[in-house]
């Protein structure tokens, strides 16, 4: 009896389907009955009835499929206990991202990560802060990077960056001679945003609500690059946060909006029980976010971090949705 055919068996009583239960495990359909086959010839008992339109365990199937998932379930104890005194990680990780963001210190996380841990296989998904959050709760991604308001509830969270929102304007807007505005003031404007779903958007729309003010959203856009060269254009008032507009000095002019308090974050979202190979990241993605605080853009082009401002230099972090 090998571990392989109990596999077999449990998938194709969980498919239901030859065909499917192949698919599953990535060999061929007569492979998978081949190999049932002769685990039914040594236990000398018909495990799967093939008479219907679909696969059904017989009796003895029923009876023998809770300890062949008991007995997959303690081989891979066993090999866990032994990775983790030689301390090897396997397995596969599912990172999230927002939608265009280039976050160098993650990438150096995952790089890091990547080398230490080269059995552990990486996939990357992007999405928007809303549709990230939710993966990581239902388990389709272990970790994500997300703009949010305030830190999401059930989940672990690093957060990166916490900034106010402000409004940007060119340089010969009415509004460009002052330093700080209320909702009201930028109100009788068309405003440029980022879509719903993003951080910086649900901060906005939450102090609008409080104040009873209703904003025209002319235009939205998913890149930052692409708001400030509309605002720039004279085609809105741009939505942003405070570091999001260093990058536009000389052609926007940030404008503190003296009515929203509350922050737009940056934050890795994480379940609260990671997996081994998730804890091992994490290490890394501390380390590379103390060493490059913070980061990110959404111009894809970008290659260089940003650093936070604490250099004579006076550079910026610029935060995403």
């Amino acid at each position: 009896m090998e571990l392989r055919q109990l596999e077999y068996f449990i998938a194709v009583v969980e498919e239901a389907n030859f065909t499917r239960a192949a698919e599953r495990v990535h060999i061929s359909q007569s492979g998978v009955s081949a190999q049932i086959r002769q685990l039914e010839r040594e236990l000398g008992a018909t495990l799967i009835d093939r008479s219907g339109r679909t696969a059904t365990p017989t009796p003895a199937g029923a009876a023998a499929l809770e300890h062949a998932r008991a007995a997959l379930a303690s081989a891979g104890a066993m090999r866990q206990v032994v990775d983790d005194v030689n301390e090897l990680i396997r397995g596969r990780i599912v990172v999230g991202m927002i939608v265009g963001c280039t976050i160098t210190p993650l990438f150096d996380a995952l790089a890091a990560f990547h080398r230490a841990h080269p059995g552990v296989e990486i996939a990357l998904t992007e999405g928007n802060s809303d549709q990230l959050i939710e993966r990581v709760r239902i388990g389709d991604a272990d970790i994500a990077l997300i703009g949010a308001i305030g830190t999401p509830t059930g989940l672990d969270t690093l957060t990166i960056i916490s900034e106010r929102l402000v409004a940007a304007v060119p340089l010969d807007h009415p509004l460009a001679s002052r330093e700080r505005v209320a909702l009201a003031d930028i109100g009788r404007y068309p405003l440029v945003c980022l879509p719903q779903g993003t951080g910086i958007r649900a901060v906005f729309e939450q102090a609008c609500h409080a104040n009873g003010t209703r904003p025209d959203i002319a235009l939205q856009a998913s890149a930052p690059d692409a708001i400030a060269d509309l605002a720039i254009r004279g085609l809105g008032v741009a939505i942003f946060s405070e570091s999001m507009t260093a990058k536009h000095d000389g052609r926007l002019k940030a404008l503190t909006i003296e009515d929203i308090e509350a922050p737009a974050t940056l934050a890795l979202i994480w379940k609260p029980t990671p997996s081994p190979a998730l804890r091992k990241l994490l290490i890394h993605a501390r380390t590379a976010f103390a060493d490059n605080r913070p980061v990110p853009s959404r111009n894809r082009q970008a290659k260089t971090p940003v650093r936070s401002k604490t250099s004579a230099r006076g550079t910026r972090s610029r935060t995403p949705a």
